[in-house]
């Protein structure tokens, strides 16, 4: 078991650090093969945890961040708090599944090159309403990628001023998570050396994946961002439907 949570969080860490997400999707999706989704994501929080502020760190001037998507952050906790009161009573293989499918289009939308983009005036309200989405979706399914992730691809930002985004949009989602699944008792010091042998070998594969990163064009980087959606969202749709 402990080799299977090595293994799945090396290549979470790998694919994190070349396109700056997929930790959660990638882990809780392999991991989900030889143990409950929900244990998954517990044993995912401090991986996801360190590996997102380190993520976010990484990119410097986190203020003037923090003040362009503050209302995505906020809206993420308030719908996060609310998924985790309709937890019990969630579908968790059909939103996984969806999330899947639209995850998918998004990815193919972005290999057709057509692009989306936000207008400075509508940061603020849309920012709230994309992180009260995010936030039930990552209760419901665990993984943080939808409708944050084009949303903050669609502010037009350059590559790693947008990794870092990602990662603090991340970092919200999991300390988030990490509530909700203590509210539904899913959270346990069982789960304490599974979670330390993932952060390890997360964070080895997520430098591999940084320097891979730092080596390729920005043209690359786009095509192997949606690629890596589509595989992503592949993998997900499949694993709710079956």
């Amino acid at each position: 078991m402990l080799l299977a949570i090595a293994g799945a969080y090396l290549l979470a860490g790998f694919v994190k650090g070349v396109i700056g997400l997929g930790l959660p999707t990638v882990a809780v999706g392999l991991l989900g093969l030889v143990m409950s989704p929900a244990q998954a994501a517990a044993i995912l929080i401090i991986p996801s945890l360190v590996t997102n502020v380190w993520q976010t760190l990484a990119g410097g001037d986190l203020l003037a961040l923090v003040k362009r998507l503050w209302p995505m952050l906020l809206g993420t906790c308030i719908g996060t708090w609310i998924g985790a009161v309709l937890l019990p009573h969630s579908s968790g293989g059909q939103a996984t599944m969806w999330l899947g499918v639209a995850l998918v289009v998004y990815a193919g939308l972005g290999l057709c090159k057509v692009n989306f983009s936000v207008p400075p005036r509508a940061e603020v309200w849309l920012g709230l309403l994309i992180g009260l989405v995010t936030g039930a979706v990552t209760v419901a399914t665990g993984v943080f990628a939808l409708p944050g992730t084009p949303y903050i691809q669609a502010l037009n930002m350059e590559r790693d001023r947008m990794v870092q985004a990602l990662g603090l949009s991340f970092t919200v989602s999991t300390v988030a998570l990490a509530i909700a699944l203590s509210h539904a008792g899913e959270m346990n010091t069982s789960l304490l050396l599974p979670s330390l042998i993932g952060l390890a070998v997360a964070a080895a594969g997520m430098g591999l994946g940084q320097v891979v990163r730092g080596l390729i064009k920005p043209q690359t980087f786009r095509l192997c961002f949606f690629l890596g959606l589509l595989v992503l969202g592949s993998h997900l749709a499949l694993r709710g439907l079956l």
